[in-house]
């Protein structure tokens, strides 16, 4: 059933709006041959399909972007290459590109940042990672602070920045190496912690499974991880705590 139908329905009487609001969560998709568009993702969830860029051919992720940009909505791509933001934004001008967090996006509609969010890293070689999740979280809408190269291995950086962390919703700490830096954060706060563990380290850390085993094996209270290097999912599932504890604070005013 498509939109016109469900609404011919509801005009008749045959569907009540809720039975009609039930199906229009599930549509439209737009089905390009090469992807399905999800162009009511954000009805479903609040946040608009994000393109992983990786692996696709350029052809084709020029074809989405350009697609998913004619909605004027709001477009955020993963992981994307040097070459593969040339083709889009040669195809699409709004775009922009970040090089370091590997983000392609365009912003039509300016987006209210809220709450407050820090992302902290253990050395400045998780910075590309820590990126990712810091320009996530600030694409979906939240402040976002960022403290980076405060590792373990000169662990007065953190403690002399311990402000940072005041009023915060969530943090996330993205460490490689033996991937310490989450619990230790976890011990001196009192929100949830994300860990990113990241693929930064000599051979022994196994391209961050050292990291990722410390992580899910911490023993400090609070910690939830994500996989290796993945930028993304931290800042999203931030966003989504961020927006929790606002709507929490906005309810007991």
């Amino acid at each position: 059933m498509d939109v016109h139908e469900i609404l011919t329905s509801v005009k008749s009487g045959e569907l009540d709006i809720k039975g009609a609001e039930e199906l229009l969560k599930k549509l439209p998709y737009e089905d390009l041959g090469y992807a399905k568009i999800d162009h009511h993702r954000k009805v479903r969830q609040g946040f608009e399909e994000v393109i992983y860029c990786q692996g696709k051919e350029i052809e084709h992720l020029v074809g989405i972007c350009s697609r998913m940009a004619k909605e004027r909505i709001n477009v955020l791509g993963t992981r994307a290459s040097k070459e593969q933001a040339k083709a889009v934004i040669e195809a699409v001008p709004d775009f922009t590109y970040e090089a370091v967090s590997r983000l392609l996006k365009v912003e039509f509609r300016k987006t209210e940042h809220i709450g407050k969010v820090v992302v902290c890293t253990g050395g400045t070689a998780d910075i590309p990672v820590a990126e990712e999740a810091a320009g996530v979280a600030e694409f979906f809408g939240t402040h976002v602070v960022r403290l980076f190269d405060v590792g373990v291995a000169g662990i007065h950086r953190l403690l002399q920045n311990l402000d940072v962390f005041t009023n915060v919703n969530c943090v996330i700490a993205v460490a490689g190496m033996e991937g310490a830096l989450p619990g230790v954060v976890a011990g001196l706060v009192e929100v949830p912690v994300i860990a990113v563990p990241t693929s930064v380290g000599y051979g022994a850390s196994f391209g961050g499974l050292s990291a990722l085993l410390t992580m899910i094996n911490s023993c400090a209270n609070g910690i939830t991880v994500v996989n290796i290097d993945n930028g993304y999912g931290a800042g999203y599932v931030a966003t989504q705590i961020n927006r929790l504890a606002v709507k929490g604070h906005e309810k007991n005013q």
